[in-house]
């Protein structure tokens, strides 16, 4: 009896042939900070940039993208599910202000297929440059047994810098101050165990072409997720701005309201008023199909906003402009309030307080979405 790795279900030929597919993708987000190039046990990144800063503080972010990888494997798929990772990760480091520096990737497969893992990859180091984000280094794991032949998983890790008196949050959130909604390009990467509920109980395949959907449905719900950490970068740096911005949001697992929620002050309330905006056609369909609202769905789904600004109200149509200028959609949904208001008299009207283990503001949305 044989007891080869091989055997076992393990091909680490097929591993190093992925690694030479991936590496040219890989070492184009590479600058003069990166050390190494590809193949390391470790990446290495120059920190001496850092000694620009009075005091830096190193921020970082991990996340995955969910079971939007069904759909990706069920189409066959994977250049754009790359992308999804970077916005889940990246975009999170710069809700504090911060720049991104780095990044790490993580994929588990029942098995290795070379040119799938290449073009996963591919994905994330384009999603990486457009960030300004050095892909210094990943993992590909086979689990044969553990995972089906054609399965996989994404995971990823970043870290950026920002200068500690430049922490975007909470405490810069003053009364008066004005919400800016910016444009989702569709569901991102969450709420997709949702998704794939409604289209199962509805015998709606992700190879099938729908009217509804304007095209095959897979390929409608793989958009990518919009990338906001280049163009906030570019913002948050320009001058003529600066302190404008006091908080960011990203909006993703748990919605609208608590995403807000979560870098307003406590004490403070806010109403988003929905009648600024009209969710996108993949949102009603769904609503459609599964025979709900678009509003039982706010809890779970982006709607159309994928970040928030708190902003200061002298500013807010400049910042607004400069976001717009970058090339996403910016509008204003509402003002953050302090007016006294006791926690029980906001939950009896229906905010939503905090989130996450944070106890920050109240969120409520309110008044009625545009017809289509």
């Amino acid at each position: 009896m044989s007891n080869s790795y091989a055997e076992a279900g393990v091909d680490t030929q097929a591993g190093d042939r992925a690694v030479e597919l991936m590496k040219a993708a890989v070492q184009r987000t590479h600058g003069p900070q990166v050390l190494g190039g590809v193949g390391g046990f470790a990446g290495l990144f120059d920190a001496s940039a850092l000694k620009e800063f009075a005091h830096p503080l190193l921020a970082t972010s991990t996340d995955g993208v969910g079971t939007k990888v069904a759909i990706a494997q069920a189409l066959d798929k994977h250049d754009t599910i790359g992308q999804d990772l970077v916005g889940m990760v990246v975009d999170d480091i710069v809700v504090v202000g911060a720049k991104p520096l780095f990044m790490t990737d993580y994929i588990a497969c029942g098995r290795v297929v070379p040119e799938r893992i290449a073009t996963i990859v591919a994905g994330i180091a384009r999603a990486c440059s457009a960030t300004g984000t050095a892909l210094v280094g990943g993992e590909t794991a086979e689990h044969p047994g553990l995972m089906g032949v054609d399965d996989y998983d994404v995971a990823g890790a970043a870290v950026g810098a920002v200068e500690a008196d430049a922490v975007l949050g909470a405490d810069r959130v003053r009364d008066g101050d004005v919400v800016l909604a910016l444009e989702s390009s569709g569901l991102h990467s969450n709420g997709y165990s949702l998704v794939r509920h409604i289209l199962a109980g509805a015998g709606l395949g992700y190879t099938d072409r729908s009217d509804d959907f304007g095209g095959v449905v897979g390929e409608v719900l793989l958009e990518p997720t919009r990338l906001y950490t280049g163009p906030l970068v570019r913002v948050l740096a320009n001058p003529a701005l600066g302190g404008a911005i006091h908080s960011l949001s990203h909006v993703t697992g748990g919605g609208i309201a608590a995403n807000l929620a979560r870098v307003l002050p406590r004490g403070s309330w806010i109403e988003v008023d929905r009648s600024t905006w009209s969710p996108a056609p993949v949102f009603r369909v769904l609503s459609s199909i599964a025979g709900s609202s678009l509003e039982s769905a706010e809890g779970t789904w982006n709607l159309g906003i994928g970040f928030f600004a708190v902003v200061s109200a002298s500013s807010a149509a400049a910042v607004a402009a400069a976001i717009e200028a970058e090339g996403i959609r910016t509008w204003p949904v509402g003002t953050v309030s302090t007016a006294p208001r006791t926690a029980e008299s906001l939950a009896e009207q229906g905010f939503e307080q905090g989130a996450k283990g944070v106890d920050g503001g109240a969120v409520r949305l309110v008044s009625a979405y545009p017809a289509a």
